[in-house]
């Protein structure tokens, strides 16, 4: 089925801004469907699971019917607990946020009942609750139903397992006749539909049916968290695995944004993509992407949509899905041409159903895994270190060195002494300039795969030519502000645009920093770095007398 976007459909300007504000991009296959038909007016029956983004499907016709400026209630949603109660209202007045006089009460029991009884008396247009407080609002005729257009039963299914099928007849029966009835669940069991078919005018029946699927040899595996932790556990997990390239799929355009700038602000070469950007930004986002310049693509479904690149290693489901095919598709960019590939979802709150949903799908058993701790960064990075050091020993070409142990072992030090003081001290360096935290993340990438040595915790190289290939920057801001070797680098290859193998020496001292870029590229590199901001702080660029020898 050919995909289809809000931006395809003509909503008035207030609910458009709202979808905007919540960063929709593409509709998933239960808002395509529903959506055309609810705003013609009809019922309908929709067959939908948790998580497919069904609250959307009925709430922007819901806002699209409201009037605003009618302060009686013109809209009631059932749900069969407090929790759906209260997101299914948050996620409806997020949409409606640009509305003028909009009104929107989640009611339910367990909430002092005074409190939503000051709220209804203010005129509210919208009423989210569950069936026994909405029954006994109106007993009392605090909730009036006389001028309800838009009543919406939500997971039918569950409602009914939990007995409450003649609380929402009850409810029904009190009803105008003329009015949209909408029943959506997961299900649609005989006694189900039975029911609907008293209550509904020729109903339209929607279900999203499932594609032929063939779910890829990944190494799947989630992480249950609160909605904050996100950012944090993904930057550990990048740390520990160290991919060539990641994918982090998001499902809105804001949370692309938000997550790239942070990602960026931490020194990883990261950029972003989705539908708000012109078909040359794209372009160059994934040229960048395929040739290494950033190692982790932030994206929509809809952007990711056609991506082809061989070489991506892990992919995070930083947002789960909205539908379960989007799940397939997403892992399906690791562990392509034989490669193995690695796929973790964040799991928060309710997204446990959605999960299930998904095992139950793809008939994949995904494995909960532990919250990688700093420890674990430190085990991985030590192992990468370890591993280098045998590399180097295997090389030769030690003699320099093994002349300087020597002169420390005739002074009765053992080899082993010497060996922990090196790394004692390079640790300790590591620590002073106030991120303890990624000191081993930091020790283990400048002999890990990413290639950036480091040492004094000021100096980054990467050595792509000889000196004199190379030309010298000046930048106006040094170890006084936070700013380590990555933030430089960073910026340099972010703005610029160049390989990082364009950059060589970073020099970081209090006040200033230096840095060595190709001379073919210096011209670029000056012109797109000037003025910007590193780590917050704009900064000035200008040539610098060649380092001597």
């Amino acid at each position: 089925m050919e995909k289809i976007r809000f931006e395809d459909f003509e909503f008035s300007q207030e609910v458009e801004k709202g979808i905007k504000q919540m960063g929709f991009e593409e509709m998933s296959p239960i808002q395509s469907q529903a959506i055309p038909v609810l705003l013609d007016g009809k019922d309908v029956v929709g067959q939908a699971q948790t998580g497919t983004g069904k609250t959307a499907a009925f709430g922007i016709p819901i806002l699209e019917m409201v009037d605003p400026t009618d302060k009686s209630l013109q809209a009631l949603v059932l749900c069969p607990t407090r929790e759906l109660c209260i997101q299914v209202a948050e996620e409806i007045s997020n949409l409606g946020k640009f509305v003028n006089g909009l009104k929107i009460l989640p009611v339910y029991g367990g909430q002092p009942i005074d409190r939503q009884l000051r709220a209804l008396k203010t005129g509210i247009q919208i009423v989210v609750g569950t069936p026994g407080r909405v029954i006994d609002h109106i007993k009392r005729k605090t909730i009036k139903t006389n001028n309800i257009k838009f009543m919406v039963l939500d997971e039918a299914d569950e409602m009914f397992d939990m007995g409450f099928r003649d609380d929402i007849e009850l409810v029904i029966n009190v009803l105008p006749e003329e009015r949209q009835t909408i029943f959506f669940s997961a299900t649609m069991a005989p006694e189900i539909m039975k029911f609907a078919s008293r209550f509904q005018n020729n109903p339209e029946y929607i279900k999203v049916v499932h594609k032929e699927l063939t779910v890829p040899k990944v190494e799947q595996a989630y992480f249950e968290l609160k909605q904050h932790m996100k950012t944090e556990i993904l930057i550990r997990l990048i740390d520990i695995y160290n991919p060539k390239l990641t994918i982090v799929f998001c499902n809105t355009k804001k949370k692309v944004d938000e997550l790239t700038s942070e990602l960026m602000s931490k020194g990883y070469f990261a950029d972003g993509l989705h539908g708000d950007l012109k078909q040359s930004q794209r372009d160059a986002v994934m040229n960048k992407f395929r040739n290494g310049t950033i190692e982790i693509l932030v994206a929509t479904d809809v952007a990711a949509r056609g991506l082809d690149v061989d070489d991506i290693d892990l992919v995070i489901n930083y947002d789960m899905p909205q539908d379960d095919e989007y799940y397939v598709h997403r892992i399906g960019r690791t562990a392509r041409a034989g490669r193995e590939g690695r796929a973790f979802s964040f799991v928060a709150g309710r997204d446990i159903f959605k999960l299930k949903d998904i095992q139950k799908y793809t008939k994949t058993k995904i494995e909960r895994r532990d919250l990688p701790t700093l420890k674990d960064i430190e085990d991985k990075q030590s192992l990468i270190l370890t591993n280098k050091i045998k590399e180097e020993i295997e090389k030769g070409q030690l003699s320099k060195h093994i002349n300087m142990i020597d002169g420390l072992l005739q002074e009765e030090f053992t080899s082993l002494d010497v060996a922990a003081a090196i790394l004692k001290l390079y640790m300790e360096e590591k620590r002073l300039d106030g991120h303890e935290q990624l000191d081993m993340v930091d020790f283990g990438k400048k002999f890990g795969s990413r290639d950036i040595r480091e040492s004094k915790g000021s100096k980054a190289s990467q050595k792509p030519k000889s000196s004199k290939d190379m030309a010298r920057l000046h930048i106006d801001i040094g170890s006084r502000k936070g700013i380590s070797p990555r933030h430089i680098l960073s910026a340099v290859i972010q703005e610029s645009n160049i390989n990082k193998n364009q950059v060589g020496d970073i020099s970081i001292y209090d006040k200033f920093t230096f840095v060595e870029v190709d001379k073919k590229v210096v011209d670029k590199v000056m012109n797109s770095l000037d003025e910007k901001r590193i780590k917050g702080t704009k900064v000035n660029v200008e040539r610098a007398n060649p380092k001597k020898k």
